[in-house]
C-alpha cells in the first residue's frame, strides 16, 4: 500500500478471553493517528478512558508516553504514528491493551480495505456483539465473577454488585446508535 494513499479500513476489535466473544466491527480512515484509534476504541467498546493504554505491534509498544509511569519498555508516541503504519494489509492484527491493572486486551484485525469516501462519516461502528464489562471489575475473570453474582439473587455479592453497577446489567445489550452518536461528537 502506498503510505500516502488515504483509505478506509474495516476493523474488528475483540475483547480477548471473552466467551461468548465481545466484539465490534467499525470503519476508520487509515490516515488517523493511533491516538485517535485509541479514542475510537474507547467509545466503540464502551470504556471510559480512565486508564492507560498501549498498542502492541510485533513487540513494539505505542501509547501516550508518561514519565511517571515507567514500565521499563520503550513507548513510541501513538499520536505520531498512523494506523496505516501498523496495519498495512488485510488480516494484519495488533493488540490494544487498556487498563494495565485489569489488563483488558483486545485484538484488532484489519478485515477489509475500502476506497476512501470523503462524504462518509468516519469512524463509524457497523456491528456490535456483547456489552462492555464495567470499569474496574477486575479483568476478564473478575467480569465473569461479576456476571455470576449479578444474575443470582442468592449470591453473597449480588446486592453489593447491583449497588456498585447502579442497578441491572445486561451482558448482551449494546446501543450501536449511541456509539455512533458519541463517535460523531468526539472523533471529529
Amino acid at each position: 500500500m502506498n503510505q500516502n494513499l488515504r483509505e478506509t479500513y474495516q476493523l474488528k476489535i475483540t475483547l480477548k478471553g471473552s466467551k461468548p466473544p465481545i466484539w465490534r466491527r467499525f470503519i476508520i480512515s487509515n490516515s488517523e493517528p493511533l491516538s485517535n484509534l485509541h479514542i475510537a476504541c474507547q467509545i466503540i467498546m464502551g470504556w471510559t478512558n480512565s486508564h492507560l493504554h498501549q498498542f502492541i505491534v510485533n513487540g513494539k509498544f505505542y501509547g501516550e508516553p508518561d514519565p511517571e509511569f515507567d514500565m521499563g519498555i520503550e513507548m513510541a508516541d501513538d499520536s505520531k504514528h498512523r494506523i496505516s503504519d501498523v496495519l498495512k494489509k488485510e488480516k494484519d492484527s495488533i493488540i490494544y491493551e487498556y487498563d494495565f491493572g485489569d489488563g483488558w486486551e483486545h485484538q484488532i484485525v484489519l478485515e477489509k480495505i475500502h476506497s476512501y469516501d470523503p462524504k462518509q462519516a468516519l469512524p463509524e461502528c457497523l456491528k456490535v456483539k456483547g456489552a462492555c464489562p464495567p470499569e474496574d471489575v477486575g479483568g476478564i475473570w473478575g467480569y465473569y465473577d461479576f456476571l455470576e453474582a449479578i444474575v443470582d439473587p442468592d449470591h453473597p455479592e449480588h446486592e453489593s454488585f447491583k449497588e456498585w453497577i447502579g442497578g441491572d446489567f445486561d451482558p448482551d445489550h449494546t446501543d450501536i446508535d449511541e456509539i455512533n452518536q458519541m463517535l460523531k461528537e468526539y472523533c471529529k
